[in-house]
């Protein structure tokens, strides 16, 4: 077994000390109330996994057009602060933090979804080849609108609401959703983004919505506790770029400058295979971003000490096996057997597959 004593030495992310370096990521969910609001079951989730360095929150709409799958929370009115409140208040009881993901879909969604069967937003009109799942069943992805400029303000605009909501609903601290084919990676991809205006074209405009994004959050929360997220290789949601390295090796320059908490990458999706040049790419990248630098994709508990040790990753964030395993920490700290997850029960459903998961035996050693 790799050394794992790294895995869990503390560690700052800006002024926010983490006890150890295994992160709970982000995972879509489809458990909220149709309305938005967060179900109650979803305190017990959060809180059993509390251990978790730091949590991510499933991916979490702005705007009611932010939306693109049936029973996603929101953050956006009045309910989900109180719905989202009482699990920030089970996190902190149980010694946990926790990060709101402010996520916006664009156009990954259904007209069935949106206010008044609006369709979707994104930078481009052209339908993506892709599925999301509305109340009758999974259907093909409806065709979007192109943003203007104005429906660009208005969208900056739907993240600050959503930051502002976070900080009320009391969470540590907020990341911006800019990966795995969603809005904000729909105008970085130029696979996708067709535009000939200020935000289309050049790597600099297509950056153009996300900076007008971190600039406007960063009057609601200190920059070190604003993370970003972002998915270079990946192509989920009919996403594609002709040169993401060159393409993400600017805008992480870029980012960089900012001062943010973290990056958080993406380095390979679930079923994925990434080959020698593609973590080649990824080390490279790696070595632009200055600062507090999050990895996901594939990591087991070797892995994750070993990127750790070489320096290539701060902490690690763990998805489908926190899922399972709500104590995950401390089975990877003991090198326990670690709960098989029921792919069936991911996303929707009842308590079962959701926090019914074992803990380790309470007699088993510290």
């Amino acid at each position: 077994m790799t050394d794992r004593p790294n895995l869990f030495q503390p560690v700052k992310l800006g002024d926010l000390e983490l006890p150890n370096r295994v992160l709970m990521a982000p995972l879509t969910r489809n458990r909220a109330q149709d309305d938005g609001t967060p179900v109650a079951m979803a305190e017990t989730y959060y809180g059993q996994r509390a251990s978790a360095g730091l949590i991510f929150t499933e991916a979490t709409q702005v705007s009611a057009m932010g939306k693109g799958y049936i029973k996603t929370p929101g953050i956006y009115e009045q309910k989900h602060i109180d719905g989202w409140k009482k699990i920030v208040d089970s996190v902190h009881t149980n010694g946990g933090r926790i990060f709101m993901q402010l996520w916006h879909v664009g156009r990954i969604s259904h007209t069935s979804l949106l206010p008044d069967g609006r369709n979707p937003v994104s930078s481009t009109d052209k339908a993506a080849e892709a599925m999301t799942y509305t109340h009758d069943g999974f259907e093909a992805t409806s065709k979007p609108d192109a943003l203007t400029e104005a429906g660009i303000r208005e969208t900056v605009a739907d993240f600050v609401i959503g930051a502002k909501a976070a900080k009320s609903a009391g969470f540590d601290g907020i990341e911006v959703h800019a990966a795995n084919g969603y809005l904000l990676e729909q105008f970085l991809m130029d696979g996708v983004n067709d535009r000939t205006d200020a935000y289309g074209g050049s790597p600099e405009n297509r950056l153009r919505i996300v900076n007008e994004i971190l600039d406007a959050v960063s009057e609601i929360w200190p920059t070190n506790r604003i993370g970003i997220r972002l998915s270079p290789l990946g192509q989920f949601n009919d996403v594609t770029d002709s040169d993401p390295e060159a393409h993400f090796g600017y805008f992480i320059d870029e980012l960089d400058k900012r001062g943010l908490g973290y990056l958080h990458m993406v380095e390979e999706a679930p079923g994925a295979e990434t080959d020698a040049e593609q973590t080649a790419i990824m080390k490279r990248l790696r070595a632009k971003w200055s600062s507090f630098y999050i990895v996901n994709g594939g990591y087991t508990g070797n892995s994750a000490a070993q990127a750790v040790v070489e320096g290539h990753a701060d902490a690690v964030a763990f998805g489908r096996a926190f899922i399972a395993n709500p104590d995950l920490p401390k089975r990877l700290r003991l090198d326990a057997t670690l709960n098989q997850g029921d792919s069936d029960t991911y996303y929707g459903g009842t308590e079962k597959g959701y926090i019914d998961y074992p803990f380790l035996d309470v007699s088993d050693p510290e």
